[in-house]
């Protein structure tokens, strides 16, 4: 199993708020284990009181689908495959971008959501923290 630590939590947490930094963007950034666990948390000075709760929801759902948040909007939009899919769990699962998973090598080892900006801006910041992922 692949395993995220305390500390890979970390360094995708930290790249992910200095890539909203870099653009303006004050973000809530979640990051969850591959048991859908949170393990790291960070709300930016003035991001949407929302954004908690949406990042964290973008975390769980990119970790549980094992897929980025927002190639799940087509799937989940009215007369497509997966229509519901958003109120099919107890906990929230969020279809529009900004949540990406975290794999080490082909091992899904948790996923990092974002919120705080557009959505394109919230992709931007979650890819920053992905990539950001030692592959170690």
């Amino acid at each position: 199993m692949a395993g995220l630590t305390y500390e890979k939590a970390q360094n995708v947490l930290q790249a992910a708020l200095r890539k909203a930094d870099e653009i303006g963007v004050p973000s809530s950034v979640a990051v969850v284990d591959e048991g859908r666990e949170l393990v790291a948390f960070a709300r930016q000075t003035g991001a949407l009181l929302a954004s908690t709760e949406i990042s964290i929801s973008k975390a769980y759902t990119a970790c549980s689908m094992q897929m980025d948040t927002g190639d799940l909007a087509a799937m989940t939009a009215p007369g497509q495959p997966l229509a519901g899919l958003e109120t099919s769990h107890s906990r929230s699962l969020v279809a529009f971008a900004g949540g990406k998973p975290l794999f080490v090598g082909d091992q899904i080892a948790g996923a990092v959501g974002v919120a705080g900006g557009l959505v394109e801006q919230d992709d931007q910041v979650a890819a920053a923290a992905a990539a950001a992922l030692p592959q170690v």
